[in-house]
């Protein structure tokens, strides 16, 4: 394709790619920084490679082994997605150039590169782990042709925020490895990395993977101490992947991910970044580390390679995936939330007014996992008995066991489960193919945290899917960013909807407080505080209020009386029989 029309095919696709960090950007702002005028810091221009307009090109375009690409055409992938036909041609190792002369001019450097770090924000459900597991078998298996050092060797990594999104990865790089001779492994406990170095300790349990694939806190645990980092055993690793990487780079997971990042010692290793939501600080702290490690490593090896940050976009960044109904209802209270979430199972109205229905299967989200487990409690027998009763709810959180969590999701999938109360565990980066819908019992914290909530419906551009938001009262002070995110989404749909039912008003949209900005790292930090442990100790009433349940006060007052009567009683009279065959009561009395 022309030049013209490979920009007139990504722009179609809403996908811009442009050139962060050109190759001697830091020189020169060292230079502007110094007082040297005539140093001019380069502008950012924007690529327009070839895009992928077919998976049957990946071999006569790229190389790609046939095995690889005939794993590709076993999953039943033809065309490519958004991110894909753009983030494949970058990343399959092809040399990477400005798209003029003037643009070659800016980048003070090599017109072209054999490799680049990227940085990616496309929606959810596009698709992006294909995007990013093909380059790394096909870059592997060509490295292990050339070496036969690498043939053991671990060459990646690929780290995510759970352990759910670990084992869909896995499960998705083994389909795409079958038959290579690369092994896609999980990290366990008890595992240990096969090292270079001989006479290893733990030979029964040494990992020999080609990609490793691990939540930041078990690798980072499995690698122990800094002293481990000098035995060689990711001294091969070229590789490393952060997928949902502004949650990895987030306070939670931070210190974990950087120290991993630092640990891999290769002067050519190549990263890339992967969200659908992706904050300007989450780019400063990637350019910030990869330009620290650069200035490391030339400073102790001649070898370290210098290579462009490259930022791929795929539709307006930020936002929630437009082919899915988003609608926001008021429910005033907590018992309210709870008869609207009653009427979404068990609809009274089939009327056009009320939105299109929420058929199972669909995800309930809650705030934590006190709430989680309080909600499916209250719900186990809305589903009758003829339906599957009982066994068609679950609820999933971080406190079961693996073993739990991973029956829970194989049943879900399957479609033996209809309804599951989880928490934000669920919100990132799982495929369920065919959710119906997502419902957010508790607001979400943020506009990122909304943004992947409802991904979990209108996977890979399926339509259908709804998006229903319950809040009350004390919702309203933190709903904005809801609010602003669905806007957008409806506007990125084409057309105000025409009811009210599924069309955000204006009104509201304007009457939201707006938070400011250290309320809104409160509210991501700990939610709406009412809903918390914290909030019990704080605020009594408050969490009096967002107990979830349907009875009043005063009914559990008294249902609490009386189960009181009960158990006195019964003592009681396991008193009495004691005192009648002669057995001394808890209680002597006094002397």
């Amino acid at each position: 394709m022309s030049q013209g029309d490979c920009k007139s095919m990504l722009q179609k696709h809403k996908v811009k790619i442009t050139w962060l960090n050109p190759v001697g950007q830091q020189k020169n702002e060292r230079r502007k920084a110094t007082g040297d005028n005539d140093a001019a810091v380069p502008k950012k221009p924007q690529l327009f490679p070839q895009p992928l307009r077919s998976f049957h090109e990946l071999s006569p375009r790229y190389k790609v082994s046939k095995t690889l690409s005939s794993n590709v055409d076993d999953q039943g992938y033809t065309v490519p997605t958004e991110v894909q036909l753009a983030a494949l041609p970058l990343l399959l190792e092809h040399p990477v150039q400005s798209t003029s002369a003037q643009d070659n001019a800016s980048t003070a450097g090599p017109a072209s590169f054999s490799s680049i770090d990227l940085l990616t924000v496309a929606p959810t459900g596009s698709g992006k782990t294909l995007a990013f597991m093909i380059p790394l078998l096909h870059n592997i298996l060509r490295s292990r042709h050339t070496s036969s050092d690498s043939a053991r060797s671990t060459a990646a990594i690929v780290l995510a925020p759970t352990k759910e999104l670990v084992g869909q990865i896995v499960n998705e790089g083994r389909k795409l490895a079958k038959n290579t001779g690369i092994r896609v492994t999980q990290v366990h406990k008890g595992m240990h990395l096969s090292s270079s170095v001989e006479g290893s300790q733990h030979p029964s349990t040494n990992v020999k993977a080609g990609i490793l694939v691990s939540t930041p806190g078990s690798l980072h645990n499995l690698l122990g101490d800094t002293k481990s980092f000098e035995v060689g055993a990711l001294s091969s690793v070229r590789y490393l992947v952060l997928d949902e990487a502004d949650v990895l780079l987030d306070p939670l997971f931070r210190d974990q991910t950087i120290g991993i990042w630092n640990a891999l010692i290769n002067p050519s290793l190549r990263v890339t970044l992967w969200s659908a939501t992706m904050g300007s600080n989450v780019e400063d702290m990637a350019r910030s580390t990869i330009n620290t490690r650069l200035a490391q490593h030339a400073l102790q090896t001649s070898e370290a390679s210098e290579a462009p940050l490259i930022r791929l976009v795929v539709g307006l960044k930020d936002s929630a995936v437009p082919n899915v109904q988003h609608r926001l209802i008021y429910a005033a209270t907590e018992q309210g939330k709870l008869m609207g979430l009653r009427q979404l199972i068990h609809p009274a109205t089939s009327l056009a007014e009320a939105g299109p229905p929420l058929k199972p299967p669909f995800l309930v989200f809650t705030q934590t996992i006190e709430r989680a487990v309080a909600l499916h409690s209250e719900l186990l027998y809305d589903i009758p008995a003829e339906a599957g009763g009982i066994s068609r709810l679950a609820v999933l959180h971080s406190d079961l066991s693996d073993t739990a969590r991973e029956s829970i999701m194989t049943r879900f999938r399957k479609g033996e489960i209809w309804i599951l109360v989880t928490t934000d565990l669920l919100s990132r980066g799982i495929d369920f193919r065919g959710i119906n819908g997502v419902v957010n019992y508790d607001i979400p914290t943020s506009s990122a945290a909304y943004v992947h909530r409802v991904g979990r419906t209108g996977r890979a551009g399926r339509e259908g899917g709804v998006a229903v938001t319950l809040y009350s009262k004390e919702d309203i002070p933190y709903l904005k960013h809801v609010a602003n995110v669905v806007a957008m989404a409806q506007k990125q749909n084409g057309a105000q909807a025409a009811s009210g039912a599924e069309g955000l008003q204006q009104w509201l949209l304007d009457s939201l407080p707006t938070l400011s900005k250290q309320d809104k790292q409160k509210l991501k930090k700990r939610g709406v505080e009412a809903r918390t442990a914290r909030g019990k100790q704080s605020d009594p009433k408050a969490a009096r209020k967002a107990r979830i349940s349907t009875k009043s006060g005063y009914l559990r007052k008294t249902e609490n009386n009386r189960k009181g009567a009960v158990l006195g009683s019964r003592r009681r009279s396991q008193q009495e029989v004691a005192s009648e065959v002669g057995e001394e009561s808890d209680f002597g009395g006094f002397d």
